[in-house]
């Protein structure tokens, strides 16, 4: 009964194996057309900015306006100076938790979707407010913007400053974040961008001469030549 040799496992290719193929990739490489690179970064760049403009949630951004005054015995000087002031503390809890009560939503929820800025040159503070729901981001940053009024008029007796609400904010009817087209548009140009750098980093084709010969094919030198050349003519004469 003849039995069948046991198979051995494979054994990985040997080093020239796989510098020939590496060599084989870049003679492939190097007879790609230039459109070709360009042409699959700009494909692909606008995939993947359209798959992150369609997965990205969309977003609205709604702003309100507080104006420091300066009250009796006070100065623009200083309403500018506290202005800077509550524009740190309006996005604190002490003024987060009196407005979640209001916009009803969680408190952690408010704190990360509301910014305070202010102007170095006008004494006036920003609430933005940002959520899913245009109605709600609009909520969002007038609570905050009344409950850093309530907060100031505290204190208004000692700063001699107060906040009056400038502009409330109203519900966006565009959203802030990038539609699936922009991002798409960009996708595609960072794509090319890149489809150019490899294009330009890619191996180049060997220039026609002596180093173009097969493998093997060694030239003659010169001065071989040169005294073959002259042992031809000695010869005739």
């Amino acid at each position: 009964m003849s039995t069948s040799p046991a198979s051995t496992p494979s054994s990985p290719a040997p080093a020239p194996t796989r510098r020939r193929a590496a060599l084989a990739r870049l003679a492939r490489l190097r007879t790609l057309p230039a459109w070709a690179l360009l042409g699959a970064g700009v494909l692909l760049g606008a995939g993947g900015g359209a798959a992150y403009g369609l997965a990205s949630p969309v977003t609205y951004s709604a702003t309100a306006y507080v104006l420091a005054v300066p009250g009796k015995g006070g100065d623009s000087a200083s309403a500018l100076g506290f202005a800077q002031a509550y524009g740190r503390v309006a996005t604190q809890l002490g003024v987060l938790g009196d407005a979640q009560v209001e916009a009803r939503v969680p408190l952690a929820a408010l704190r990360s979707s509301v910014t305070a800025e202010t102007s170095p040159d006008a004494p006036m503070i920003a609430i933005g407010a940002r959520s899913g729901d245009p109605e709600q981001a609009a909520d969002n940053a007038n609570a905050v913007a009344r409950a850093l009024v309530t907060a100031a008029g505290h204190n208004a007796t000692d700063t001699r400053v107060s906040l009056v609400s400038f502009s409330r904010a109203l519900a966006p009817s565009a959203p802030a974040s990038p539609s699936a087209l922009l991002t798409t548009g960009v996708g595609a140009c960072a794509g090319g961008l890149l489809g150019a750098l490899a294009l330009l980093a890619r191996p180049r084709r060997p220039l026609a001469g002596p180093a173009s010969l097969p493998a093997g094919a060694v030239p003659a030198p010169a001065e071989r030549k040169g005294a073959d050349a002259s042992r031809t003519s000695e010869t005739a004469t």
